[in-house]
């Protein structure tokens, strides 16, 4: 906790003295409401295989509650973050949410970058009634057919990737895909909305299930090699991506087909050689997006507090808190019900949504509705190692994410 300033020193003894005289009993209570910090709890994975991207949002989150506290932090008290390890496992993504909750007496919960993490995760929030945001697990159910009504997200779901990718693959290199796909939460969604696109497309394909540790991809890049297919789908995430982007350079094969896929995050981009530097993908944020002076501010400032320029995740956390601000400033209030509620529909200030088009969360399934971004993949250029990506189109996140009827969600708020 910050050391009082003197006017808030004069403000206590002004009460006390009112007390003496009133024996009032609502100014200290409000005033001592005032100086209690705002705490956000935070599961991410900083060890295992996803502890890249798990960096980026803690650093994002960081950098975030350090600007807000600059300011006003929220309702006029200062935010505090705590920061848990998930080590990429379900069970103690879960432990490390309740004592989060019931020990460290967190406000509202952020997490996770593992979708059955999230997932897992949202059991707890809810059950405790404590508003939770996710700034960056995909799979679908969190914000579709067990979408809750404390929950809401930042990251797109897959559906959303898969729709706004899948039709200029197929029109660029042709109908036949191989998938090789991380077998839990986000692998499984991600690659059958894949499917379902690339089939109402006339498309075919062949797919591998491996875990999301995997290390070798010698023999499912043999079976690609053999069925030759127009494009290879690499659906894994953090260092299974990368060792899978290496062997497959490494064989040769960006000869023999196309890349591409629903995310290759700049986390993953950076740590491959250039020939892996390739393919078709979405990105869910840029950090060079054209005639969007919002955009040149943050990164500008980001650079400047940290050296580095910031990536999708960095954004995640940074919407995510300051959304939390904006439906806490609208509620007068951080109880999970009445933040929720806050938050239903409410559009993002340019300032923060960082892009041109709209971006608001959708009433009917707590989904971000922002721009994505599908482009070409390539080694560093212009003399900037952070210039991999080239825009080809911005797709409305309405647009890639179709109804909240076709989510499965029917959101059920408590009584």
């Amino acid at each position: 906790m910050t050391s009082p300033t003197l006017p808030a020193i004069r403000r206590r003894t002004l009460i006390k003295s009112s007390l003496a005289v009133a024996a009032l009993s609502a100014p200290p209570i409000i005033s001592a409401r005032g100086e209690v910090p705002v705490r956000i709890g935070m599961v991410d994975p900083l060890t295992g295989t996803l502890s890249a991207l798990a960096v980026s949002e803690v650093e994002g989150a960081k950098y975030t509650v350090e600007r807000l506290n600059k300011r006003n932090g929220i309702l006029g008290r200062q935010v505090e973050l705590l920061v848990e390890d998930s080590a990429n496992d379900v069970g103690t993504g879960v432990q490390k949410t309740r004592k989060l909750i019931e020990r460290d007496k967190v406000d509202v919960i952020l997490g996770d970058v593992n979708s059955g993490i999230a997932y897992a995760m949202m059991g707890v929030t809810s059950e405790l009634k404590v508003f939770h945001m996710v700034p960056g697990g995909h799979t679908d159910p969190i914000t579709g057919a067990d979408c809750k009504w404390n929950t809401f997200r930042v990251c797109n779901t897959t559906a959303m990737d898969a729709a706004a990718v899948t039709g200029e693959l197929v029109k660029r290199f042709g109908k036949k895909f191989f998938f090789v796909t991380p077998d839990y939460a986000y692998g499984h969604t991600l690659q059958a909305n894949f499917i379902k696109n690339l089939k109402a497309l006339g498309g075919e394909y062949q797919a591998e299930l491996l875990p999301i540790t995997n290390s070798e991809f010698s023999a499912t890049l043999i079976k690609a090699k053999a069925y030759k297919p127009d494009v290879l789908l690499n659906n894994m995430g953090g260092l299974a991506q990368i060792n899978c982007m290496k062997q497959f350079t490494q064989f040769g094969m960006q000869k023999e087909m196309h890349l591409g896929g629903g995310l290759y995050e700049i986390e993953s981009v950076r740590a491959v050689p250039a020939d892996a530097q390739t393919g078709t993908w979405v990105m869910e944020w840029w950090w060079d997006q054209p005639n969007v002076p919002e955009v040149v501010a943050f990164v500008a400032d980001f650079r400047k507090a940290t050296g580095k320029t910031p990536t999708a995740r960095h954004w995640f956390a940074l919407v995510a808190i300051e959304s939390i601000r904006l439906a806490a400033e609208k509620a007068k209030s951080l109880e999970g019900p009445k933040l929720a509620l806050a938050m239903e529909g409410m559009e993002l200030p340019r300032d923060i949504a960082l892009t041109a088009g709209k971006s608001f969360f959708r009433a009917g399934d707590h989904q971000l509705m922002t721009d994505l971004f599908v482009g070409d993949v390539h080694p560093p250029s212009k003399g900037n190692p952070d210039d991999v990506f080239t825009i080809g189109s911005a797709v409305p996140g309405e647009v890639a994410a179709g109804s909240v009827e076709s989510t499965g969600c029917k959101m059920v708020h408590p009584a």
